[in-house]
């Protein structure tokens, strides 16, 4: 019976993918998020069940990236998708009216039901975490440490933008987020990161000593400070962070 548990929970992994889609086609950015990050939870600890439990399996490693695909690709395209396409519509609205249009009833609320074609450029996101989940289930050397950016994390960079246009409160925010080139450009470096060469730590940890995970132990106290001092705009800067203090922390293992 326990062999089933961590299948079931990168089931409600899938669950959570498959609610957010819909909330992300209907362009409720912000319920979309929620079951992201729910999923992302449960991504977690699907994996970390499964060493508990000793039940690893290849069906589970085949099963967590179908998950992944959902929540961490298929659904942050949509989302791409619908910010570009409320980008292009911002645009042409404030062409209208000379300035800087406000949107009726929330920043993903133009009153228009056009689909720009510009906005399927999102979708670049799913196609390279599709690219990225297949290289990973065959890649040997992504045991200890993962090359590129993982697929939860980079959901989590896209799903800050909605995030950060409702709760930060902050003109010159919300006017470089909903540029629909600024959105092209986080789209390119999304498929990069996912795709690249940088090797990043996971936070598998052997043991608990500090001088072994000193740097993994310094990320996730400079996150949870970033986190409350500066709310959703933090995950953005701790993403950078991440990448960062991999790079350092490769720079120390070379020494």
């Amino acid at each position: 019976m326990k062999r089933h548990i961590p299948n079931f929970i990168t089931l409600l992994n899938v669950f959570c993918g498959c609610v957010a889609t819909v909330f992300a086609v209907l362009n409720q950015l912000e319920f979309a998020a929620i079951f992201v990050f729910l999923g992302i939870f449960f991504d977690f600890f699907d994996g970390l069940a499964a060493r508990l439990l000793d039940v690893k399996s290849e069906l589970g490693v085949q099963l967590d990236s179908l998950a992944d695909m959902i929540t961490s690709g298929l659904v942050p395209g949509i989302v791409m998708f619908q910010l570009i396409n409320d980008a292009v519509d911002l645009n042409i609205m404030s062409s209208w009216e000379g300035t800087l249009y406000a949107f009726p009833s929330g920043p993903f609320d133009t009153n228009s039901n056009e689909i720009h074609f510009l906005g399927f450029f999102g979708f670049i996101i799913t196609l390279a975490s599709a690219y990225r989940l297949a290289k990973f289930n065959i890649d040997e050397n992504q045991v200890s440490s993962f090359i590129g950016l993982p697929t939860p994390a980079n959901a989590l960079l896209i799903l800050s933008l909605p995030l950060i246009l409702l709760y930060q409160n902050n003109e010159v925010l919300n006017e470089i987020i909903l540029n629909q080139w600024f959105l092209i450009g986080v789209t390119l470096l999304s498929a990069f990161l996912l795709n690249s060469k940088i090797e990043l730590f996971s936070f598998k940890l052997n043991n608990a000593g500090f001088k072994e995970n000193g740097i993994k132990y310094l990320f996730l106290i400079g996150s949870l400070v970033l986190l409350l001092t500066m709310k959703f705009l933090a995950i953005p800067l701790i993403i950078a962070f991440y990448i960062l203090a991999s790079l350092v922390e490769k720079q120390f293992k070379t020494a």
